[in-house]
């Protein structure tokens, strides 16, 4: 398992968190910020309303900040195993992957993100 984390997330979530940010990235129903110095910045500033991270970073150990700040915050996160995975279906150019994205808006698909987020909060021992 690499630094950055904290519990593994079963596949089944998982398979919800990429149907969840297709929903908001590629059919519009939100917004968010992609990769790991922008989801940096929007949690540190409190905006973030979820964070997602890929698992399979390399080097792992950039992503360390990302949790502990979420921590902090109060912000739910998941993990996904897959960057690739992530930036495709946040809706990203082929073969564009992301470590990271913080959804900061949703116009939609309410009952995935309360579903993804206790989810999260379970995994996480909250």
């Amino acid at each position: 398992m690499s630094v950055h984390i904290d519990f593994e997330t079963p596949a089944d979530v998982q398979d919800k968190v990429y149907e969840f940010v297709k929903k908001v990235g590629k059919e519009g129903n939100g917004r968010f910020k992609k990769g790991m110095n922008e989801v940096i910045k929007v949690c540190e500033r409190g905006a973030a309303k979820l964070v997602v991270m890929a698992e399979n970073v390399d080097p792992s150990e950039m992503m360390m900040p990302i949790p502990l700040i979420c921590k902090e915050r109060g912000i739910p996160f998941i993990y996904v195993s897959d960057q690739g995975y992530l930036g495709e279906a946040a809706g990203l150019p082929e073969g564009r992957p992301t470590s990271a994205i913080a959804i900061t808006e949703l116009d939609g698909a309410a009952d995935e993100f309360k579903s993804i987020v206790t989810s999260a909060n379970e995994l996480a021992g909250n």
